[in-house]
């Protein structure tokens, strides 16, 4: 299927790591062009090594911005210096992750950071673009949260708040914005294959008295696919969602937890 987005030019969050990356090598491979945020240049020089060993000749669709997105004036300028190649026609949020905490163990700064880490660092980069894009008329968002905003689990409180706020303002902008021609969806994936992944075990297994293998063990075997998400195929949602394929989707909240909580809404 032609996604149609050969040229589109895509603002990833995140993208130096684990989903933002998978999503930056999948609009790569539609033809899009990419820019990556992310705090470190070291870490974004890294991930353009691996894309450019994957994609012969992409080096000019690949483009580099360091910011903490947890300050506003950073993002906004990350923005702004992105835009001097082009409009963005496309905005894909994955930065920042709450850290998980068993729930004895948490106080006021935890929940504040929380919000700080996963909520402000998207709000920070929507809030300037998606007025930009709704003045060109058209664009498209995808927020990458996560399923603890739906489910409270005991190590993700903090986090699960956040997520679900990010739930809460996608759906809200969409319909705010979508008589300008602004897209804006959210995906929530449940427990996915990536740096982060191990962090959350650890506080898990704290939890459970357990070690973090033997609790990947009890989570894989909760879900019916009976193992955990890959980045690829949270990018493969997407992606999607970025292209004019889904024209007529926004303000969903889709789940991508592999069924693992079976819910109606």
């Amino acid at each position: 299927m032609d996604l149609h987005l050969q040229g589109r030019h895509a603002l990833i969050t995140g993208g130096s790591k684990g989903i933002g990356l998978a999503c930056a090598r999948a609009l790569l491979a539609e033809g899009a062009r990419v820019s990556l945020v992310s705090r470190g240049m070291e870490n974004l020089t890294v991930a353009k090594q691996a894309l450019l060993a994957e994609f012969d000749g992409a080096r000019e669709r690949i483009c580099l911005y360091a910011a903490d997105l947890k300050d506003a004036a950073a993002a906004a300028a990350a923005v702004e210096e992105a835009e001097t190649t082009g409009p963005i026609d496309i905005l894909v949020n994955s930065a920042g992750a709450a850290r998980r905490t068993p729930p004895d163990e948490l106080t006021p700064a935890d929940w504040q950071a929380a919000m700080q880490a996963k909520y402000f660092t998207y709000i920070h980069v929507i809030d300037p673009l998606i007025k930009r894009m709704a003045g060109r008329g058209k664009g498209a968002i995808v927020n990458v949260v996560g399923a603890g905003g739906k489910v409270a689990g005991p190590t993700h409180l903090p986090g699960g708040a956040a997520n679900a706020a990010l739930m809460l303002a996608s759906a809200g902008l969409a319909a705010a914005y979508g008589p300008r021609g602004v897209r804006v969806n959210a995906v929530n994936p449940g427990i996915t294959r990536t740096e982060r992944m191990q962090q959350g075990l650890e506080a898990d297994a704290r939890l459970a008295k357990t070690t973090p293998d033997e609790a990947l063990a009890q989570i894989s075997a909760r879900l019916p696919l009976r193992r955990i998400a890959t980045p690829d195929e949270i990018a493969n949602a997407v992606v999607f969602l970025c292209s004019d394929r889904a024209s007529y989707i926004t303000g969903a909240i889709i789940a991508m937890d592999g069924a693992m909580t079976p819910m109606v809404v």
